[in-house]
């Protein structure tokens, strides 16, 4: 996509899209303040079946996916420094998810602190390029124009999107451990809804930036944007590409930290409610963390690095969620049918026009998905749906063993 105004327009409507589903899964995270996140919501929203189906795509696409997609990205940057080859590409992104694996593992406190020092580190020096950018650098406002270029599709446009959404995708993590957060009731709307808030304006801004000292074809072929836009802030110097890689590098490695934390909370909610095997629901005695269940994760993530390349790993880790983001959403819905008299210490803002049109948005992005690439989309929704036959092969075994 090479118009200015376009790409900005699809920053833009992600971040309300983020927003609009933030908004709604506060609502859930409120109610059910329980560790396991989208697993328990769609539990009690759906029944057991849908909840069963998202922990199983959760371990055997969304989580080794988004792991491997985003340890990638620390791992090119770290080529920046130290040439590396595919192999060694692949070899260092293993090494980032092997790390973060066993920071989650040593307990919440540490991999939360890492994790949240990245993400204060990111978004400093995401700010502070922009700062620059508009002061200092070396672009040009002629790099916007011409602001619409024609023959943008709508198949095209929500494709795009889709990708934009891989970026803003954290956005419903506060549901993932609503059980461990102090006072649910009033932390979780308003963390979750001040977090996505404040992401969307800067990733609106940063992108304003990037087109600003980058012309968009220019922008189209860079494989390292961040690198590439700091080098045109005379400030940093010979140093700008360096600075840009090692925050990119801390960001990411934060992110492995942060998901390889929360994904393993669904197996082990799940273990817990007699829906998965009881030693993936063990916790760790010495350090309180879900040991099992993080290492299978993490585990996992470093077998799809070595089948996989960053691209397909970031559409299976999104394809992969969107199903169960709108299912999720839709709950608020379902709820407040069938379930009037639940205490809601939070509703929605904007009832119902809010969480309609992040479902109508989740609906029109698998729906472009199949019909623009529908071998890959369909083999994941595929994967996905595997779960359901698993869950009444699980019900009959566990039965039969009395478990």
């Amino acid at each position: 996509m090479r118009s200015p105004g376009a790409i900005l327009g699809i920053w833009v409507l992600g971040g309300m899209m983020a927003l609009a589903g933030a908004l709604s899964l506060a609502e859930l995270g409120a109610a059910f303040p329980r560790s396991g996140g989208y697993f328990v919501t769609l539990a009690e929203a759906w029944g057991p079946v849908p909840a069963f189906a998202y922990g199983w795509a959760e371990l055997i696409v969304i989580a080794p996916s988004g792991l491997g997609s985003v340890s990638f990205i620390c791992a090119q940057y770290f080529a920046y420094f130290v040439p590396l080859s595919a192999t060694g590409v692949r070899i260092a992104a293993a090494v980032v998810v092997l790390l973060c694996t066993f920071l989650a593992y040593r307990g919440v406190r540490l991999a939360a602190a890492v994790a949240g020092a990245s993400t204060y580190a990111k978004y400093a020096g995401l700010t502070l390029l922009v700062v620059l950018a508009v002061t200092i650098g070396r672009g040009s406002a002629a790099n916007l124009a011409p602001l619409w270029s024609p023959g943008i599709g709508l198949g095209g446009f929500l494709t795009a999107l889709l990708a934009v959404m891989f970026t803003y995708d954290g956005w419903g993590d506060g549901l993932r451990l609503a059980g461990e957060v102090k006072d649910p009731a009033r932390n979780i709307a308003r963390g979750m809804t001040l977090a996505v808030s404040l992401i969307a304006l800067i990733y609106v801004a940063v992108n304003a930036a990037y087109l600003y000292l980058l012309p968009v074809d220019e922008l189209a072929r860079s494989p390292l944007v961040a690198a590439d836009a700091a080098e045109r802030i005379p400030l940093l110097g010979d140093a700008a590409g360096s600075i840009a890689a090692v925050l990119v590098m801390i960001s990411t490695f934060g992110c492995v930290a942060g998901s390889a934390l929360v994904y393993p909370r669904t197996q082990y909610a799940m273990a817990d409610r007699g829906l998965f095997f009881q030693v993936v629901g063990r916790i760790s005695p010495r350090f309180q963390t879900p040991s099992v269940a993080t290492w299978i994760v993490g585990l996992l993530a470093v077998a799809f690095i070595f089948v996989g390349d960053f691209q397909r790993l970031a559409n299976q880790f999104v394809l992969g969620l969107w199903p169960f983001y709108t299912l999720a959403v839709a709950g608020v819905f379902v709820l407040r049918r069938k379930r009037p008299a639940l205490e809601r210490p939070y509703r929605v803002w904007g009832y119902p026009v809010v969480p309609a049109f992040f479902i109508v948005m989740g609906i029109l992005l698998m729906a472009n998905a199949l019909i623009e690439t529908p071998a890959a989309t369909g083999l994941t929704f595929g994967l996905l749906m595997a779960g359901v036959p698993v869950y009444w092969v699980w019900k009959a075994v566990a039965g039969a063993r009395g478990l």
